[in-house]
């Protein structure tokens, strides 16, 4: 059967040279038993593409079932496909059976094939590779005929290399593989499909198709469609049901799609040039991004705390006295001191400036302990004489036990 009798018979609509090849090797494989690999991302058809094999197929009057792997539990998804024996697990009332069971004969598509677990991978292998399965609970060996379609929208050959999926079962399913294009991929089909559902759904509520001006299906073609052919479905649905007017304008054509579009979501930083990235250079990721960021902002402090220190050192200044009467609705500023280099035993308390109407006053530095159990050993003394020599009352203040309290007591030789 040649391209346009299958896109006829099964209402597939676009042109776009991805597309037709991806129908051209559905055909060309239906009459064979073939395992076959569907690829793409969610929402381009994959499901269409395995009816479209079984249907063409020898087996299309035979059963047909669609499993969607990612859906079951990993606990249950081997009674599912193989079928369990009575008191095989909890719950197993009685025998049942599995798919490969029941589609004798047929076609099982297998979805989101990724999501499979690695035990039920192995199982699967064996029935590609000889056609027998055991159900759950049993050791009898059964024969199944049954061809296999796969499909995912995830990149399997990664998942084969971090362990997440057999690279021995990958390249059995992948005998033949289909990739189905995105709707992005094939721009020249997007209004044609718009049209289509536009009429369908017109049809279905009732109403007047709503149609596209020029600039409105500039905008369609334009968005990225993340959610490939059933995001557009969507969006048609909505238009149709909701549109002020079924002329649409890209005006109106923009109220109905998101805000972003996805296939952009990184944030660019924006020079002085409005180009992005900085120097030319655009970044390769999140992380790279918010490297920049905290080092532009390390930097920005470092200049803040140089422009006070400049600002105390030199009040007089014209220039810093524009700053400080700036300042002047604050009562109290804190200015960092800067650390030396140097370690020391103690350093400089932050620098305090008090305003007062039109004069500030001249800042101290006043030298202090900074050594940690000095500062112990003085709160402890505080909280005994606040509680009159109460332990059990100082410890509750400070937060420790009456034994910790006491060890302390001995530590710092702190007499009652």
């Amino acid at each position: 059967m040649d391209i346009q009798s299958i896109k006829n018979r099964f209402g597939i609509i676009g042109n776009s040279p991805a597309l037709n090849f991806a129908l051209q090797v559905a055909g060309q494989v239906a009459n064979t038993d073939l395992t076959v690999l569907i690829t793409g991302e969610s929402g381009v058809g994959k499901e269409a593409f395995s009816q479209i094999i079984h249907a063409l197929s020898n087996r299309k009057h035979n059963p047909f079932i669609a499993v969607n792997c990612g859906a079951i539990p990993e606990g249950t998804i081997d009674s599912e496909l193989f079928g369990h024996e009575k008191g095989s697990f909890t719950g197993a009332v009685d025998s049942r059976k599995g798919y490969f069971e029941t589609v004798n004969g047929g076609t099982i598509f297998l979805d989101e094939i990724g999501e499979m677990p690695l035990g039920t991978q192995a199982r699967l292998l064996r029935v590609l590779e000889t056609g027998e399965f055991i159900r759950v609970g049993s050791s009898k060996v059964q024969k199944t005929d049954v061809r296999v379609i796969a499909a995912t929208n995830k990149d399997l050959l990664e998942f084969t290399q971090n362990g997440r999926f057999r690279e021995d079962l990958y390249y059995r399913l992948s005998t033949v593989p289909i990739r189905v294009p995105a709707l992005r991929d094939r721009k020249e089909d997007i209004p044609l499909l718009f049209r289509r559902f536009a009429v369908d759904f017109a049809e279905k509520y009732k109403s007047t198709p709503i149609q596209l001006d020029d600039e409105a299906k500039d905008v369609l073609i334009n968005y990225g469609w993340p959610g490939n052919i059933r995001e557009l479905k969507n969006i048609a649905e909505q238009m149709s049901v909701l549109a002020s007017d079924k002329q649409v304008t890209a005006q109106e054509m923009r109220r109905f799609l998101p805000d972003r579009d996805v296939s952009n979501r990184l944030p660019v930083l924006v020079n002085a040039s409005g180009g992005s990235g900085t120097n030319g250079h655009e970044f390769a990721n999140e992380r790279e991004i918010l490297y920049k960021l905290f080092f532009d902002m390390k930097k920005d402090v470092t200049e803040l705390k140089k422009m006070f220190v400049e600002i105390l050192q030199n009040p007089g200044m014209a220039q810093n006295q524009a700053i400080l009467n700036e300042l002047k609705n604050s009562k109290e500023i804190m200015a960092p001191s800067i650390m030396p280099a140097t370690p020391a035993v103690s350093t400089a308390q932050p620098v305090m400036l008090h305003h007062d109407d039109n004069t500030i006053h001249h800042h101290e530095e006043v030298e202090d302990s900074l050594n940690i159990m000095d500062m112990e050993k003085d709160l402890i003394m505080k909280a005994l004489k606040k509680h009159k020599g109460k332990r059990k009352d100082a410890a509750t203040d400070l937060g420790i036990s009456e034994r910790t309290l006491y060890r302390k007591l001995k530590e710092y030789d702190i007499k009652e």
